[in-house]
């Protein structure tokens, strides 16, 4: 026995499915790829500039040295030789204030934009009067060279002004620190201090400095204030701490921290030899290990908090979520048009399903390539209005009239109008996404409730 007409022709709606389903899966290759270039011009932009950036200090460090006599019998000589040894001193501020004022400069790669920053920042630190080692051995002396401040960063590159103020006297100031750990920065050696002085040092550093991505600071002080505001609107705070208070506006926002030693590591991480690694980042695939930031208990980088200036409306993200909807688009789409050909008793073609299977793929692609030069919201409108008219005039001719297309166009018009949604409702996505189809379920249950489908089936069947 052959089988019916509507069994081959709902295997071969099912064969259209599976096709389509493939060109979906390329359209997502496709955005993967542009997401790969985006990501590809923000590490170019870095690698010319300046990448996210993590801040440490300021912090001192002197260099000290004990001398003294031994003596030895050789050949019945007495031989007297002077023994010396370096001892190097680390001290972290007592109090670290840090003033900040990030502002965006965005630059371009083609049509990829990338999230840079120029932050004027203020660190003012105090530290107790440094003590010099005690000499181990009889009859040593220790001698303590000038201490030298330092403030290491991840990518020095990014330095413009600087200027160090101790005392307020101003410090000349030279590239690199003594820091072996964290090598890139600069640093200032504090002339007119005599070893074991009582007055406490306090010290003023203003920079510009340069990032792409985000910004990372390293709370090493004893008591550490910090106040950083910005224009960017879409901050992302992250690392081991977020803000005590933040106010986040659409000019802009403003975040304040206030950490204390019993609550951090970094000072100790920091005295302990810990490498200072990169801030959080808004560049780059996730998983990058260049943008590995000190975010768990169990990291080897020196303990920081920090915030990534990103952009919340990702056409790449956004049209990746879209593309997990396709499927149902379309198994939607095909559902409405075998609906009426059931209902009315029309006949339509499998190529036909076909052609309305591929405008609905083609709207992903339109999605795409218009959301990379407009605004995601305006992309979508016209990506969802051209697929809709086209749809809807299409449907006027396979359904038998105006009445029907433009029934099916609003079909369309509202699964978009969803879509859209469901994109914008990321926490209750899931919900909605859940209720429409029920919805839709239960609405061809209710339009299909009187067909008799076995009746149906004998109608189309080909006599033996």
């Amino acid at each position: 026995m052959k089988p019916s007409s509507t069994v081959l022709k709902v295997l071969t709606v099912i064969a259209i499915v599976g096709v389509l389903m493939i060109v979906l899966m390329r359209i997502g290759s496709l955005v993967d790829e542009r997401r790969g270039r985006a990501a590809e011009a923000g590490r170019s932009i870095e690698e010319s500039q300046a990448g996210s950036q993590a801040l440490l200090g300021p912090a001192l460090e002197q260099l000290c040295h004990e001398t003294w006599q031994e003596t030895a019998r050789k050949n019945n000589t007495v031989v007297t030789t002077t023994q010396r040894r370096s001892i190097t001193i680390r001290s972290t501020p007592d109090l670290l204030t840090i003033k900040g004022n990030v502002a965006m400069e965005p630059r371009y790669r083609g049509l990829f934009k990338v999230n840079s920053y120029q932050a004027g920042t203020t660190l003012s630190a105090t530290w107790s009067p440094m003590q010099p080692p005690t000499a181990e051995h009889a009859g040593g002396r220790v001698t303590c060279e000038a201490p030298v401040i330092a403030v290491a960063l991840t990518d020095s590159r990014g330095l413009r002004d600087v200027a160090i103020r101790v005392n307020g006297q101003p410090l000349t100031v030279t590239p690199g620190t003594p820091f072996e750990k964290q090598p890139k920065g600069f640093q200032a050696v504090v002339t007119g201090r005599d070893a074991g002085s009582p007055e406490p040092l306090s010290a003023e550093v203003t920079l510009q400095l340069v990032g792409t991505g985000g910004l990372a600071i390293a709370p090493v002080g004893d008591r550490n204030v910090i106040d950083l505001t910005s224009d960017w609107p879409h901050p992302s705070f992250g690392g081991r701490f977020l803000p005590m208070k933040r106010e986040v506006r659409e000019d802009g926002f403003d975040a304040s921290w206030t950490i204390s030693a019993l609550a951090s590591t970094a000072g100790r991480d920091f005295l302990g030899g810990a490498p200072l690694c990169a801030g959080v980042s808004a560049v780059g695939e996730p998983g990058d290990p260049r943008d590995y930031v000190a975010s768990s208990a169990d990291s080897p980088c020196i303990e920081t908090f920090g915030i990534a200036f990103i952009d919340p409306v990702n056409p790449y993200s956004l049209t990746d979520r879209a593309l997990k909807y396709g499927l149902l688009f379309i198994a939607l789409s095909f559902v409405a048009v075998g609906m009426v050909e059931v209902l009315q008793r029309l006949r339509v073609h499998p190529v036909q399903y076909l052609l309305v299977g591929s405008a609905l793929a083609v709207f992903f692609l339109l999605l795409l390539s218009l959301s990379e030069h407009l605004a995601f919201g305006m992309s979508y409108a016209i990506a969802s209005a051209a697929c809709v008219t086209l749809l809807a005039y299409y449907a006027r001719h396979i359904l038998g009239g105006w009445r029907a297309g433009l029934g099916f166009g609003t079909g369309i018009a509202g699964l978009y109008g969803a879509l859209f949604l469901l994109l914008q409702m990321e926490q209750t996505a899931m919900v909605l996404g859940a209720v429409l189809l029920f919805l839709v379920l239960a609405a061809v249950m209710v339009a299909t409730r009187r067909i008799d489908w076995y009746g149906l089936t004998r109608s189309t069947a080909t006599p033996a």
